[in-house]
């Protein structure tokens, strides 16, 4: 990857590996924005966005994925792993998307990567940007004891209902990367770097990728 040219850093995780704060951090290193689902997910909420809007905003105002970013930024200044969490924790796990929820998402990152460099944390980055020039994609995962031992501290949950929410999010995530990409998440040919956290701090995992990135 040139970091002298515009670039796309993916970022998959696996709930409670601390991937989320890797890759805020990160960004925050490269001096780039961070975009993540659930930032995407308040950001379509806010604009009531389907595919024919992208495309009629697009036409009629050329700043408009500058504006779309500012909020996104803006937002995002508010936005926790524990408030992650707390938000992750209060949807259906096994809420089915649709097509055009996803060819939403899909629109959203594609233009928002056009504007400038960012790192994004999303089940299906390293699917949509597998082509794009300057993209390195990077899956950060760690053990079960770990996750539950991190989901417990952050939302204060029991070790049951840890490990619950964790199998109901892997099978969640799982899904839906299969259904719009049909690929497994787990496949370690979708990514360029794969990152175990067990016994690496957050920023050591950052260190890590900037080396690799070199």
């Amino acid at each position: 990857m040139d970091k002298n040219q515009k670039f796309i850093i993916t970022i998959n995780r696996e709930l409670g590996s601390g991937g989320r704060t890797v890759g805020r951090k990160l960004a925050e290193k490269l001096g780039v924005p961070f975009y993540d689902k659930a930032l995407i997910n308040e950001l379509k909420k806010k604009y009531q966005l389907t595919t024919e809007e992208i495309e009629k905003l697009k036409g009629s105002k050329h700043q408009w994925w500058r504006d779309f970013i500012n909020t996104a930024m803006y937002m995002g200044q508010g936005m926790n792993e524990v408030w992650y969490y707390q938000r992750m924790f209060g949807q259906d796990f096994h809420m089915v998307t649709s097509s055009e929820m996803y060819e939403v998402e899909k629109e959203i990152l594609e233009n928002v990567a056009e504007e400038d460099s960012c790192v994004i944390a999303g089940r299906t980055g390293f699917h949509i940007f597998v082509n794009h020039p300057n993209h390195i994609s990077i899956m950060i995962q760690a053990p079960m004891e770990f996750r539950i031992q991190r989901v417990m501290e952050k939302q204060g949950l029991s070790r049951e209902e840890a490990e619950n929410a964790i199998k109901k999010v892997d099978d969640m995530r799982e899904t839906y990367v299969k259904r719009y990409t049909g690929k497994s998440r787990y496949d370690t040919r979708n990514y360029d770097l794969v990152i175990n956290m067990n016994g690496k701090t957050e920023d050591e995992a950052v260190e890590q990728i900037l080396q690799y990135i070199g």
